[in-house]
């Protein structure tokens, strides 16, 4: 067995430069494209990842077919300077705030159908109260959960569903609950007729629906099965409000099943409106989903609090629906 690594020897020797070349090295699993891309020899390069690997004491990464590919050290290694490097990312920004008068910046996560009106109050009420900064990222909840884990996030709005990442690293906080509605183009839905949704009528219809990977568009697949109706095969698979309102405004025999509080929202343009048709279930609730950290963040904190006023306010008005 090596003898152990001394404590002091990653802190006085490991530098920014070697954790930035580890990463190039996993990228490229290729020394002369490491030098290619950083504009050094590749001796040069050799040279810098012989350093690394005498700082930890052992090989982190060895050849294969494949090219460059690293050792469990070196996992572990790749792990590590990824999450110091974002942390460092995230100083610059929190100093960059700092310095520009504000108190600090944050990084959030949303899905498309997060309520667009308690998303607007609750980042102006930040600024307003705490002037915080922030960065906004849109996209599905597994996607965003990845970048959480990451540490690219610090915190994101999507489903709770079962599975996904260990419980232990996240914690989910429940926000609102929303419910279904159907909605098309409003010549389309002035020709439902009003009552309980009609499953081998809405399978004839053209759909836009989100992806079966994702919570939302795996439950209604669910449902039309239960229903013993073959799932409808969508036109396009989109979570994107702009892309589901453009493509049914222009299409009288598209429909879709959006929450009814984002139908609301979209039906105020009046080119979708939402159908009469009332559903029994509910999605999957929305959540605050938090990193599990030794010191909460104060700015991810505040952020929690102010939704947590916005949501008991009654900021998303999504009435529960009645057969």
């Amino acid at each position: 067995m090596p003898p152990p690594i001394p404590s002091s020897r990653l802190a006085s020797r490991l530098k920014v430069r070697h954790l930035n070349l580890l990463l190039a090295v996993q990228r490229h699993g290729s020394l002369t494209r490491v030098a290619a891309e950083t504009g050094v020899s590749q001796p040069a390069a050799t040279k810098a990842l012989a350093e690394v690997e005498d700082i930890f004491g052992a090989p982190l990464f060895t050849r294969s077919r494949h090219g460059l590919e690293p050792t469990p050290l070196g996992r572990l290694a790749l792990v590590r300077a990824r999450h110091m490097l974002q942390d460092l990312d995230q100083w610059t920004r929190e100093v960059d705030a700092l310095r520009s008068g504000h108190s600090a910046h944050l990084n959030i996560g949303a899905i498309p159908f997060v309520s667009g009106p308690l998303l607007v109050r609750a980042v102006a009420l930040l600024h307003q109260r705490h002037g915080v900064t922030v960065t906004l990222h849109r996209a599905t909840t597994d996607q965003l959960l990845e970048l959480l884990l990451r540490r690219d996030l610090d915190c994101v709005i999507g489903r709770a569903a079962g599975g996904g990442p260990d419980p232990r690293a996240i914690w989910h906080e429940l926000l609102y609950q929303q419910w279904p509605a159907l909605i098309g183009h409003p010549r389309l839905v002035r020709r439902l007729p009003h009552g309980p949704p009609d499953w081998a009528e809405l399978a004839s219809m053209r759909w836009i629906l989100p992806s079966p990977a994702t919570p939302i568009g795996g439950m209604i697949a669910g449902l039309f099965v239960r229903a013993q109706v073959e799932p409808p095969t969508p036109m396009i698979e989109t979570y994107s409000l702009d892309v589901i309102e453009g493509l049914i405004a222009g299409d009288d025999r598209l429909v879709s099943i959006v929450p009814e509080d984002i139908a609301g929202e979209l039906a105020l343009h009046g080119r979708v409106a939402k159908a009469p048709w009332r559903f029994d279930w509910e999605l999957p609730p929305m959540t605050l989903i938090r990193r599990v950290r030794d010191v909460p963040l104060q700015a991810e904190t505040q952020f929690a609090r102010i939704l947590r006023e916005l949501c008991d306010e009654g900021a998303v008005r999504s009435p529960p629906v009645q057969q």
